[in-house]
């Protein structure tokens, strides 16, 4: 039986029952076209509606207006009133899964995601390569016919095809998106971001533009481009902004919009946040409001410092999500505009996970410098308060805000056994296609119903064969059923969850689930029975009124991991997180032309923890000359090998840590080697040696943590450049450099001795 049949997508008789009572409110369309002679794929009829998915980062169920949180979103709010609010929608408790299981329709271990393309393994289910038989939105839409692009995070890619020579299957232009401009990995800074454009970096320096704009404007141009291009088909938009993930960064008047608005703190934001909800119709009535968490402080027992610091970390997040809502009412003004927005089918989800606990107990003024100097504590962020947000900031708010804007629900991101981790809000919009303005859906729903729902709403097929290759079928249930009957019942019945050794299994009104503790045996693991149905903030554990349900459903959880690859458990995989995974991974020696262009830090050849000699040529004019010879990452994690004042210099920063080893004499003028040793030997740091042409220069000391020196996340490896944020503010971005730059070499062999100088011209032979 074909994909399509098994999901009665577009079968006539089928599509009639379930529309029928929108009849009168949506425009008749004709069936699709037959396939197209010679390529197998289905066109889209004329009258198809256009297709946009918005799927935002780090968003708790109770930050957003249109949800009932104390963060203003008058245009998710505006959407939600014409279209339809989603209070029972789930995601997987996290980023890379989510995002698989959104794409394609299926669970996100069956497409080889079980966690991140960072921490992948070879072992199935973990591998983070997306089987070409399990295709996505993109593809199959774009084989019917529908023009295709993406902007924003990707977070799909594994790690050693992030290179600057791919290969580029598994970048979005390789997964069915004919455009794409973002970025690859988790995150970004907003002021500075490491973007791609198709397959290529994107070079221009944004000047000040924040990402959002960035993004809203490349999604206008792409729909307005498509519409002068091929005006009759119609457009799929993924649209994936960096927010709400740290850093959290906007402009200034965004925070200043809501000084003072959350000195109350986070215990009496939940409590509004609840009464609201309620008085929505989000939450039952007769729901109860868990306890504050044990581990997150009452906000009367905090200092005035701390208060002060922690709403000023939660005015930069509301913000930072009012602007967010604003670009994305900029883009939907753009399509009424236009006059295709009554024809949209938009879906909005909140989140690809709950709120964010990756900003410790107390906050981080530097992404993950509170990580590698946790004992820096509030004081630092107190001194630098006023720039939280700005560009000399990575914020992200503490723990007690994640669960103030994850209320109703317990815990928090990454948490697969609890609705704070796995329950997010959808909102879904088409004026075409919905006659219950501002109705409320409470079906159980999971990331993975997106694609057959769209498909259905579309009326597009779902192809047999995408690039030769035959599909295999949904594991998502279509929810086209509830747009037409609020009353409806669930027609997903059974959901597995995990993360990390964290589980849960949903079914048909009844949860059982585990929070996994790394480390600990899983044999041990206390699991937890909750009836959803009638406690939906899990307020009620029943596993020891209920055993024989609990076991039943522990049962239940056995079957659909084997199915779909979850098993054998595993909780080390955030140890994998900055394992070598780099395009040069395994090569003793790695050599890179001076034009290989910009690398992702995560598929760079490490400079970061393990023990190095980097060797590069140089010719310094008689006049002298500065500049970055290689860089990694930024201010907020990286290193930098420099050349400034003539002479030779080491930075590296952790985001709290900075330090610096130069030269103690100028450079020679001319052609010459210079060396920079990276030697983690040392106690408690690692020790730095700068040469020229093998003589030794200057050495010093840096700090090592946790077996790295820093986390270069969100920025790139370059040579002859710092592009993004300065890792040293000794000089500004992106200080190229003015001399000569010769192919650098990486070798990760210890030596008793520095290398011999080599032949400047010599050593140019050759290309990565």
């Amino acid at each position: 039986m074909s994909l399509s049949a098994r999901h009665g997508l577009l079968a006539a008789g089928a599509l009639a029952t379930v529309l029928a009572p929108l009849a009168d409110a949506a425009t008749p369309r004709p069936e699709p076209a037959q396939p197209l002679a010679g390529t197998g794929a289905n066109a889209a009829g004329k009258a198809a509606p256009n297709v946009i998915w918005i799927l935002l980062d780090d968003v708790g169920y109770g930050a957003a207006s249109a949800f009932g949180g104390l963060v203003e979103t008058p245009n998710l709010d505006a959407l939600a009133a014409q279209g339809l609010r989603y209070t029972n929608f789930h995601t997987t408790a996290i980023s890379s899964p989510t995002r698989a299981a959104l794409l394609t329709g299926r669970n996100h271990h069956s497409v080889e995601m079980g966690l991140f393309p960072e921490t992948a393994t070879e072992r199935p289910g973990y591998t983070a390569r997306i089987p070409a038989s399990k295709g996505t939105a993109a593809e199959i839409l774009r084989a019917n016919g529908y023009g295709t692009f993406a902007v924003g995070k990707w977070h799909l890619t594994p790690v050693e095809e992030a290179g600057p020579s791919g290969p580029f299957e598994r970048w979005p232009t390789g997964k069915g998106f004919g455009q794409y401009y973002g970025f690859l990995y988790g995150s970004t800074d907003q002021w500075h971001p490491n973007l791609v454009e198709g397959t290529r970096p994107v070079d221009d320096e944004p000047r000040g533009r924040h990402l959002n704009e960035l993004l809203t404007d490349k999604a206008i141009h792409y729909i307005d481009r498509h519409r002068i291009d091929d005006p009759a088909r119609p457009f799929f938009l993924y649209f994936a902004p960096g927010a709400m993930h740290s850093p959290h960064q906007v402009a200034q008047q965004w925070i200043d919009k809501y000084k003072g608005r959350f000195d109350a703190g986070w215990d009496r934001y939940r409590e509004q946040v609840f009464a609201n909800q309620q008085r929505l119709g989000v939450v039952p009535r007769d729901a109860v409001l868990p306890p504050r968490d044990a581990s997150v402080k009452a906000w009367d027992g905090l200092s005035a410092d701390e208060k002060r610091l922690y709403a000023r970390y939660f005015e930069t997040f509301a913000g930072f999500l009012s602007y967010t809502d604003a670009e994305i009412g900029r883009l939907v003004a753009h399509l009424k505009e236009t006059g295709q927005f009554d024809d949209t089918i938009i879906a909005v989800m909140i989140g690809d996970n709950g709120a964010s606990k990756e900003g410790s107990g107390h906050g981080s003024l530097n992404g993950l410098g509170v990580v590698l100097n946790p004992e820096a504590g509030i004081s630092r962020a107190l001194s630098a308060i006023d720039r939280i947000g700005g560009e000399y900031s990575k914020p992200n708010y503490p723990l007690g805000w994640a669960q103030a804007t994850n209320v109703p629900f317990k815990r928090w991101k990454q948490d697969a056994n609890s609705e704070g981790g796995t329950r997010n809000p959808m909102i879904l919009s088409y004026p075409a296609g919905i006659r219950d303005k501002g109705g409320i859906r409470g079906q159980y729903a999971h990331v993975i119903d997106m694609l057959p729902t769209t498909l259905e709403l579309a009326r597009q097929p779902a192809p047999e064969r995408i690039g030769g290759v035959r599909q295999e079928g949904f594991e998502g249930t279509s929810l086209a059923y509830s747009v037409a009957d609020a009353k409806a019942p669930s027609r997903h019945v059974t959901q597995y969850y995990e993360i990390n050794g964290s589980r849960a299994i949903y079914h048909d009104g009844w949860k059982a689930a585990t929070l996994h503790k790394a480390g600990t045996p899983f044999e041990s693991d206390v699991w937890e029975l909750y009836n959803l149905a009638e406690d939906p903030t899990e307020a009620r554990d029943l596993a020891a009124r209920h055993p024989d349900k609990l076991k039943e459903l522990q049962a239940l959880f056995e079957r659909e991991a084997k199915k779909y690859n979850v098993f054998p458990l595993k909780d080390t995989l955030y140890q994998e997180y900055a394992r070598n995974r780099s395009y040069w991974r395994g090569q003793q020696v790695v050599e890179l032309a001076p034009d290989v262009g910009r690398i992702n830090a995560q598929t760079a050849p490490p400079i970061n923890g393990p023990y190095y000699r980097l060797t590069v040529p140089v010719e310094l004019p008689e006049q002298g000359a500065e500049g970055v010879l290689v860089s990694s990452g930024g201010r907020f994690g990286g290193s930098s090998i420099f050349v400034q004042d003539g002479r030779l210099h080491y930075a590296q920063t952790n985001g709290a840590q900075p330090a610096l080893v130069s030269s103690n004499r100028v450079l020679r003028r001319g052609k010459s080697q210079v060396t920079v040793e990276f030697d983690p030997a040392a106690s408690g740091g690692a020790q730095v040696r700068l040469y020229q042409d093998g003589e030794l220069l200057g050495e010093g000391a840096v700090p090592v943590r946790n077996g790295f020196a820093y986390l270069p996340f969100g920025e790139s490896f370059d040579l002859g450049q710092d592009p993004h944020t300065p890792v040293s503010e000794r000089y500004k971005v992106p200080f190229r450099f003015t001399g000569t730059l010769g192919k650098v070499t990486i070798d990760y062999r210890r030596r008793a001795a520095p290398p011999p100088a080599a032949n400047f011209n010599a050593a140019q032979q050759g290309k990565s």
